[in-house]
């Protein structure tokens, strides 16, 4: 094989120029940075004295966590994760192994344990999650927030620690360095699938990717929350101000989905006038029910709950079908087209409505979601959730009803 004299005056083999990797674009991380840094900002001050600011914020953690799930190896759809909250037995291929139908149930565990040490760490995970702040903390002041937490995730991960307590050490750490007022759960979560390089070239524009895509994911939130929500209370204009109708339409806005009995807990009237106001706004064209059961029924607001698709109606026989006659083929529902994103609402729209009983509500909902992680982490340690209501009490009753 020749060889050839390099500039350096060091003899080099043809091969050697193929190997040999060219060094990294600083402006690729640059752009990433100024990509991630204008979607946080621009995020922020969307949030900034916005209504809907907490209920945005629960919806944004039911779907950071459904994504840290997936990449974690738990991916569960975000409608499953809904109707595992509010107690609704999922839609199951009635062939599955008893071993398929626990690994759902598991997702939903997984992912509720994350929202626990995003929202309300117990004592010990706390520990980690300051330890993790601290790791966050020690990295040099002289680089920019993003930089710095990317840094720090990396050698946190690297180290071997546990992913959960970093990316709530992370929400922390967005706020104590002044980029977001209110705890958006931005982690970056996509730069962690196994197909990512680790390479600290490829790896930190890739977070900086991940946490403007989170963000401009956030906007879109934000936007199609708030626009439903206007149109939703425009369709109720005109009623009594003690009517609990605008404040149904408020939780509507806030949760990817609502039962009758969430409804009347938070509002604290009966189950059966809960019911009643729902049906009028389904009348009214203004929510939609997406489960069509007799019982355990669910309801979300028009244009925010496709769900159907993923819950297990009910059995009932087929009035036009005789005994032992095959049944009848049933025509598929045509998939709605989603509509294109709308604007943001003016200032003027946004001061309209009183927005007082969605901010009580938000404690309540809360609520709702550590009740539904209590009863799937009883299930898991063989323990009886039904007694506790929940996730578990809900595949209970149906299994009755149905």
């Amino acid at each position: 094989m020749p060889i050839l004299i390099g500039a350096d005056g060091f003899d080099r083999a043809p091969l050697d120029s193929l190997t040999r990797t060219a060094a990294p674009d600083p402006m690729v991380l640059a752009s990433a940075l100024a990509d991630a840094a204008a979607g946080i900002a621009r995020l922020d001050q969307a949030l900034a004295g916005h209504p809907l600011a907490q209920a945005f914020l629960y919806r944004a953690r039911l779907e950071a966590v459904r994504r840290m799930a997936a990449v974690d190896g738990q991916l569960i759809d975000p409608w499953h994760l809904a109707a595992t909250i509010e107690g609704l037995r999922l839609r199951m291929d009635p062939y599955l192994r008893i071993i398929d139908r626990g690994e759902i149930l598991e997702k939903a565990r997984f992912a509720l344990t994350l929202h626990h040490w995003l929202v309300d760490p117990d004592f010990d995970q706390e520990g980690e999650v300051q330890r993790a702040e601290a790791m966050l903390a020690m990295q040099p002041a002289s680089l920019p927030p993003l930089i710095a937490a990317a840094q720090g995730f990396r050698e946190w991960i690297e180290a071997g620690d546990a992913r959960p307590a970093m990316r709530a050490a992370m929400v922390r750490f967005w706020r104590k360095r002044q980029l977001l007022r209110l705890p958006v759960p931005l982690t970056g979560a996509a730069s962690l699938r196994s197909e990512q390089s680790w390479a600290r070239d490829d790896w930190l524009p890739a977070f900086l990717r991940a946490l403007a895509r989170e963000a401009a994911d956030g906007m879109d939130l934000l936007y199609t929350m708030e626009r439903a929500w206007f149109e939703a209370r425009r369709g109720i204009a005109g009623r009594r101000k003690d009517s609990h109708v605008a404040p149904a339409v408020d939780l509507l806005a806030a949760t990817p989905v609502l039962s009758a009995t969430t409804l009347a807990r938070i509002l604290g009237i009966t189950v059966k006038s809960a019911i009643r106001i729902l049906d009028t706004l389904v009348a009214a064209e203004i929510a939609v029910e997406v489960t069509h059961r007799s019982k355990r029924r669910l309801f979300g607001l028009k244009g925010l709950a496709p769900l159907r698709e993923v819950v297990r109606p009910p059995y009932r026989p087929d009035p036009s079908r005789g005994r032992g006659r095959p049944r009848q083929p049933i025509e598929e529902e045509e998939a709605e087209v989603a509509p294109p994103p709308l604007p943001p609402l003016t200032p003027i729209e946004r001061t309209e409505f009183d927005y007082t009983v969605l901010e009580e509500a938000m404690a309540h909902l809360g609520a709702v979601v550590r009740q539904a992680r209590r009863a799937l982490g009883m299930a898991a340690d063989g323990g009886n959730p039904v007694e506790s209501g929940g996730v578990e009490a809900g595949l209970e009753r149906d299994a009755i009803n149905d």
